[in-house]
C-alpha cells in the first residue's frame, strides 16, 4: 500500500473512532427495542410527558412480527387481551386478528403516539456509570447517555436451536420456524417437525393441510387446552374464574373441561405434566398449546407424533424408542431467547422480581417491560408502572439536564 492510501486509511480510521466517541445526550429514557414493549413504554411516557428514544436493531416496528412469523399465524388470545394502553384494537378486526392486522395496528399505535423509533441502531453494549449516574448504550453510530435505560427487546428476541447430535449431517432442508413462511415450498414432503409447542402444532398443521406428512416429535410433557370453551375463550374464562377461586382449583377445572372437549391427550403421545397449566405458566414460563385444529389431525393420523430424537443421520432421523425414519425436510419449533445477556452490562443482570413486580432493575434507572411471562397484558401492565415510576422523577432530572449539558451532541471523554 502506498503512502496515500496509507494517510487516507488512518484518516478513515481517525473518523470512525472519533465517530465512535461521539455521544448522544438522551433527555429521558433510552427504550431498546421497538417491538410492542418498546411502543407501550414510549406510549405510556409519552402520556405523562416525558420523551423518550427508541433504539431499533432492525428497519421497521415489530420486526419479529413483520419478518419471523409464518403466515398462518394470528394471536392465540382475543384481542381485548392483546390491546397495548391508551388504544385498542379498531372494532371491525376479527376476535383473533391475524399477524398482519396486529402488524397494522402497531403502526397505528406508533402513529398515534408520533413514536418514532432509531432504526438501524443494533445495541452493542449498555452499561452504567455509578460515579455518574448515567447510562451509556453503545450502539452502531453513537453512544446514547441517559438516567434510564427501558429494556424492551422481549423475552423472544433470537430463535432458540437446541444441540441435536448429528444435525450438521442431515442432506435435506433445515429451517427453524422464524424463517418458516408457509408449507407450500414443503408439499408432499415429510417433514419432521422439531417441538411441540404453540408454533410446532401449528406447523404440523398447516403442513399437513398442504400434502405434507408432518412428524412431529414431542420432546417433554405439554399442556393442550381448547382455544374456546364453550363459546368463550379459555384465557378469559381462566382470568375470569382467577378472581374468585385459588390458581389450583382453577387449573383443575381448565383441565377437567379440556378433557371434557378434547379428550385424553395422553393416549396421543400428548402427556400432561403433573403441574398445572397456569401454575407451570407462572413457574417456568412455559405457555399451554391452545389447539387450532391439530389435535383432530394427530388423532387421525395425519400428524404423527413421536418420541424425542435421539440423533440425526443423513437422511433422517433416529428416536429414543428405537425407530429409524426418513425425512426430507427437519423444521425446528423450538422457540426463543432474550439477547440482553450479551449486551447488558450489569452485576445483578435482569431483574429477578417475579410478576407484578419484576419491572424494576437493581441498577439505578434500569427498567424491563415485557419480561414477566404474563404475554401482552403483563407487557401493559409494566409499561404503564415505568412510566409513573419514571415520571415522578423526570421534572426534577430535566431541570438538573437543562444546566449540566449542552442540548443534544457532547463529546464522551471517557467510556
Amino acid at each position: 500500500m502506498d503512502s496515500s492510501r496509507k494517510e487516507q486509511q488512518q484518516d478513515q480510521n481517525q473518523k470512525e473512532s472519533k465517530k465512535k466517541r461521539t455521544g448522544v445526550w438522551v433527555n429521558g429514557p433510552i427504550i431498546v427495542g421497538a417491538g410492542p414493549s418498546g411502543l407501550a413504554a414510549a406510549a405510556c411516557l409519552s402520556q405523562h410527558g416525558v420523551p423518550s428514544l427508541i433504539l431499533e436493531k432492525s428497519d421497521c416496528i415489530a420486526s419479529l412480527w413483520q419478518y419471523k412469523t409464518y403466515d398462518r399465524l394470528k394471536l392465540h388470545l382475543p384481542k381485548q387481551f392483546c390491546q397495548l394502553p391508551f388504544l385498542g384494537f379498531p372494532e371491525n378486526f376479527p376476535k383473533y386478528p391475524t399477524k398482519h392486522q396486529f402488524v397494522s395496528y402497531l403502526e397505528s399505535y406508533a402513529a398515534h403516539f408520533n413514536i418514532r423509533p432509531n432504526f438501524n441502531q443494533s445495541v452493542s453494549s449498555a452499561e452504567f456509570d455509578p460515579a455518574k449516574s448515567l447510562w451509556r448504550v453503545h450502539a452502531d453510530e453513537f453512544v446514547y447517555i441517559s438516567r434510564w435505560l427501558i429494556v424492551a427487546t422481549g423475552e423472544n428476541a433470537e430463535p432458540f436451536v437446541p444441540e441435536i447430535r448429528g444435525l450438521g449431517k442431515f442432506k435435506g432442508k433445515v429451517v427453524h420456524t422464524s424463517d418458516y413462511k408457509s408449507a407450500k415450498e414443503f408439499g408432499g414432503q415429510k417433514v419432521l417437525v422439531v417441538g411441540c409447542g404453540n408454533s410446532g402444532m401449528e406447523v404440523s398443521l398447516d403442513l399437513c393441510r398442504n400434502n405434507a406428512v408432518p412428524y412431529m416429535v414431542v420432546r417433554n410433557t405439554v399442556h393442550v387446552l381448547p382455544r374456546e370453551m364453550f363459546g368463550m375463550s379459555t384465557f378469559g374464562v381462566a382470568m375470569a374464574l382467577l378472581k374468585w377461586l385459588p390458581l389450583k382449583m382453577v387449573d383443575r377445572l381448565l383441565l377437567l373441561t379440556a378433557t371434557f372437549i378434547l379428550g385424553s391427550t395422553d393416549e396421543l403421545g400428548l402427556r400432561r405434566p403433573k403441574t398445572g397449566p397456569l401454575e407451570l405458566k407462572n413457574v417456568t414460563g412455559k405457555t399451554p398449546v391452545l389447539d387450532v385444529g391439530a389435535l383432530s389431525q394427530i388423532r387421525s393420523g395425519k400428524i404423527k407424533v413421536m418420541e424425542g430424537v435421539k440423533e440425526i443421520t443423513k437422511c433422517g432421523a433416529k428416536f429414543n424408542n428405537g425407530q429409524e425414519k426418513e425425512f426430507d425436510s427437519i423444521i425446528l419449533a423450538t422457540g426463543y431467547k432474550s439477547n440482553v445477556p450479551s449486551w447488558l452490562k450489569v452485576k445483578d443482570g435482569m431483574p429477578k422480581t417475579e410478576f407484578p413486580n419484576g419491572w424494576k432493575g437493581h441498577e439505578k434507572g434500569l427498567y424491563t417491560v415485557g419480561f414477566t411471562r404474563r404475554g401482552l397484558q403483563g407487557t401493559s401492565s409494566d409499561a404503564v408502572k415505568i412510566a409513573a415510576d419514571v415520571a415522578s422523577q423526570w421534572r426534577s432530572a430535566e431541570d438538573c439536564s437543562n444546566s449540566c449539558h449542552s442540548h443534544i451532541i457532547l463529546l464522551i471523554g471517557e467510556n
